[in-house]
């Protein structure tokens, strides 16, 4: 469920840019200068990756990094896309010298970049996943950037990997970028979950959803159930529950809808609703989980929660998780308010009756 757009002041139908949006929110005492800044450069920055992508085969920009036969491998352990590698060189560039930024960390790189000294440095830093979903860009499904702002620590000029690991709570904007049908850019500094869609003819993003709320209640859920068989033993209790349908303990039917790129299942629940779940599993739990906490647990929990959902681990409140590395992975459940708390709730029970 979302609130349509107010565009202007009260009785005008005139369209809101992203920059008068955040012109807006500095008058509110929302954004200082520098955020509003910052925002205003990763929009850029996302504008130019959206050119890239619908591009595709014309473009030359599909298909694996690194050597013919011999694809380049990331921190992640995942082979690179060349548009990964594309996306990436982007964002690093566009916020670099804009005198924001104290320093960077892409879930495409090693360790956290600060600002080369050659440049002013500010008191943000930026963390974002540079292309969500890139393994689906060779079959033209919707694909995105997402990112997370925080503030740099009180007297640190030099940021490094330390500096990051602060707790979701802790963040001062996030948002995301799908680029599909229409490049659209979810945001939050903190006062609701907006959306905005690029107007490619005048070259702006413009206002079109204000205040995105995500119904309590939801009949879809979004989950790889080619997992299913390495699932912990309450997330198989919760799916055979609803996959039960009206005869079972749930009472009504739910449908399935999954598309393996986070931006676009996050995306359709913002839009009407429904739980997304990346569970913990016997494939993943070495590493603590499948999706990483900094660069995408964390910012989409923030719009989540920003828009009326609710966001968890299983276990505990996904953004007062306190990150331990750079790149730690921790497992999602995030939606629908009510429906994130079912799915806890077959955890709580589990480890209770475990104990």
């Amino acid at each position: 469920m979302t609130t349509s757009a107010s565009p202007g002041s009260a009785g005008s139908t005139a369209p809101v840019s992203l920059t008068r949006f955040l012109i807006e929110e500095q008058r509110a005492g929302h954004v200082g200068p520098d955020l509003r800044l910052l925002i205003e450069v990763v929009a850029r920055a996302c504008k130019r990756i959206s050119i890239e992508v619908g591009k595709g085969a014309l473009g030359g920009v599909l298909g694996d990094a690194g050597e013919p036969g011999v694809a380049s491998i990331n921190i992640q352990g995942e082979a690179q896309k060349k548009l990964d590698v594309i996306a990436n060189d982007v964002l690093l560039e566009a916020n670099a010298w804009g005198g924001h930024l104290a320093g960077l960390a892409s879930e495409e790189m090693d360790h956290s970049m600060p600002i080369p000294d050659v440049y002013p440095r500010g008191n943000y830093l930026l963390l974002f996943d540079p292309l969500d979903g890139s393994s689906n860009i060779d079959v033209n499904i919707s694909v995105g950037t997402i990112f997370s702002v925080l503030r740099c620590p009180e007297g640190v000029t030099t940021p490094g990997d330390e500096h990051f690991l602060q707790p979701g709570t802790a963040q001062v904007a996030a948002g995301y970028c799908t680029y599909g049908p229409n490049t659209t850019l979810v945001l939050t500094v903190g006062h609701g979950t907006h959306a905005f869609t690029l107007d490619r003819e005048v070259g702006s993003f413009m206002l079109t959803t204000r205040g995105m709320r995500i119904p309590e209640e939801t009949k879809e859920f979004a989950v790889n159930m080619s997992n299913q068989r390495h699932w912990q033993p309450p997330m198989q209790a919760y799916v055979t529950d609803l996959l039960a349908g009206t005869t079972g303990p749930r009472g009504k039917d739910f449908n399935m809808r999954w598309v393996a790129s986070m931006v676009a299942d996050v995306h359709r629940i913002l839009t009407r609703g429904g739980i997304f779940s990346y569970p913990l599993d016997a494939k993943c739990a070495a590493n603590g989980g499948k999706l990483r906490l900094m660069y995408e647990a964390n910012p989409m929990s923030f719009l989540v929660e920003q828009a009326g959902g609710g966001a968890s681990t299983g276990r505990g409140r996904m953004m007062e998780v306190q990150p331990s590395g750079l790149h730690q992975r921790v497992p999602v459940f995030l939606g629908s308010k009510a429906e994130v708390e079912a799915a806890v709730g077959y955890h709580q029970r589990h480890d209770a009756a475990t104990t």
